[in-house]
Formats: C-alpha cells, sequence, structure tokens
C-alpha cells in the first residue's frame, strides 16, 4: 500500500536519486520549464519514494533536472513509501497525465503499467492467462489513468485487439532497441508498433528495428520485405524508382482507350518534351 509521508514538504535535490528511468530528459522540455520557473517559480511538486537506502525520483525528472540547473538546492516533493510496482505505475501515471508521447514512448509506458498492475494484482494476470472468454483484457480496468482509457480509441483509432498487439510490442521490444526506434529518422507510428507486436520470430523483430532506426526503410512493411529477401525467400524490394513506375506502368495498363487519350491531352506536351529530353541524351 502507498503511504504518503505528508509531514515533509521538501527535499533537497542532491539527495534525491535518479535510476532506472522509462526515457531521457528532452532538452527542449528542460528549456521551456526553466524559462517557466524563472517567470513564473516552480508550480506542483514531484514524487519520491523513500526506501531504506535513500529517496528516489518517481515522477518530474523534467522538472527535478530544470531546478538543477537553474542553481536550486532544494525542490518540493511528495514523498511516498511502496513497492517497485507501486513506484513503476506511479511513475507511468504521471507521465502519460502530464504530456503527449510518441507512439514507441507510449508503447512501452503501457506495456510496463500493465506489467506492473499485474504484479500488484495477480488475479488479472491469471485470468488474461486463462483465456479472455472468462474475463476480457479490459483497457479501462488494465490501463485505467485519468480517463486514458477512455482517449485510446479517440486518440489512436485502434479497436481493443489494435490496442494488445500495440502494447505487446512495447513488451516485446528490448530497451535498447526502443532507443534506436526513439532515434529513427522518421518517426516509428503506431501501426508500425502493431505490426512489430504479430512478429513472433525475435530475429526477424531485431531486422526490421534496425532497418527503421537506419532509414533504410520507411515503414515495417519494406522492412519485412528486406528481410525475406536478405533470407533468400523473396525478391528484393524495388527501389523507390522502380516501385514508381510499376504503378505509373499498371495505372496505363488498366485504362481503357479513352482515358489514355485523355491522358495525352492533358499531358501531352509533357511527354513531348520527355522524348525530346530522351532523344537529345541517345544522340550525346
Amino acid at each position: 500500500m502507498i503511504e504518503h509521508l505528508s509531514t515533509i514538504a521538501e527535499l533537497p535535490i542532491e539527495a534525491i536519486k535518479v535510476e532506472d528511468r522509462l526515457r531521457n530528459v528532452s532538452r527542449k522540455h528542460v528549456e521551456s520549464l526553466k524559462a517557466s520557473i524563472r517567470q513564473s517559480g516552480f508550480r506542483g511538486k514531484i514524487w519520491v519514494r523513500r526506501k531504506k537506502d535513500g529517496d528516489y525520483l518517481v515522477e518530474g525528472l523534467h522538472r527535478l533536472t530544470a531546478m538543477q540547473e537553474l542553481g536550486e538546492t532544494v525542490v518540493p516533493v511528495d514523498l511516498f513509501r511502496c513497492n517497485d510496482a507501486e513506484a513503476r505505475m506511479m511513475e507511468i501515471d504521471g507521465n502519460l497525465a502530464s504530456q503527449p508521447l510518441i507512439p514507441v514512448d507510449l508503447a512501452l509506458f503501457l506495456a510496463e503499467r500493465k506489467s506492473a498492475y499485474e504484479r500488484l494484482h495477480p488475479e488479472a494476470k491469471a485470468a488474461t492467462g486463462a483465456g479472455l472468454a472468462s474475463k476480457r483484457w479490459d483497457t479501462a480496468e488494465m490501463i485505467s489513468v485519468a480517463s486514458f482509457a477512455e482517449s485510446v480509441a479517440e486518440n489512436l483509432g485502434l479497436s481493443e485487439r489494435h490496442v494488445r498487439n500495440f502494447v505487446r510490442a512495447g513488451s516485446l521490444l528490448r530497451r535498447e532497441e526502443i532507443e534506436r526506434l526513439r532515434a529513427a529518422p522518421k518517426r516509428v507510428e503506431v501501426m508500425d508498433l502493431i505490426d512489430i507486436g504479430k512478429m513472433g520470430e525475435a530475429e526477424e523483430r531485431g531486422f526490421v528495428v534496425e532497418e527503421l532506426s537506419a532509414g533504410r526503410s520507411k515503414t515495417v512493411k519494406a522492412a519485412r520485405e528486406a528481410y525475406r529477401a536478405a533470407r533468400g525467400e523473396a525478391p528484393a524490394p524495388a527501389s523507390p524508382k522502380d516501385a514508381t513506375l510499376a504503378r505509373l506502368m499498371d495505372a496505363w495498363d488498366r485504362a481503357g482507350k479513352g482515358a489514355r487519350m485523355a491522358f495525352l491531352e492533358e499531358r501531352g506536351a509533357e511527354v513531348a518534351a520527355l522524348f525530346g529530353e530522351i532523344e537529345q541524351g541517345g544522340a550525346a
């Protein structure tokens, strides 16, 4: 049970230990908080867990970092005694409620929260393991936080089945894989993570993560095609140029004579100009 130590209102910043965070600080967010604190002062409290060997940050890393960088020595706190699972749920709930998360972080946070919930309520894990017919995996119960459950469908547009695959991706991915996906040149979206959650082979999942993080593949589908090609199970994926040409040729083949004539009337001058460039290139 969580015990609130209400007699303590603030702690020295240097005495608060920071370990095992689900994500690192955003420099942009820290700088924004520093500007706000300079102008309006510090608002709210950070959450801290008291253990036998010291005080550990639960939620509020950005605010703690901002205060530290501003040269402050103490920070307002809500101090608690709780177990590991309760502390993890508090960290996740605070982040879910405070600011939007990119899909990769959201998948990780929801998977961690589900795991923490099941450690606190073993009967929930046993029920879902015995079969969803006896007790369905209820999003509102397993991931509830400040009406977050109600907003999942609205914000993500996902069915319960999709939510399960989304959370499964967060459970399957290793922390270093999460870090690589966070740094991918093209943001990994919700449906990409849902597809990752459907993968049964760790080798394929690792290959897909590497493809996305390196920017060699833009989507999970393209990365999986590259994986099959690398194993000799499928032809190599077409280049963007070849794929565009294939779509143009397919559209032309499927169009009737009338549509082709209309196209040439609309774009005939451009086609003629391109033929001229081809002839000049051939002469050169």
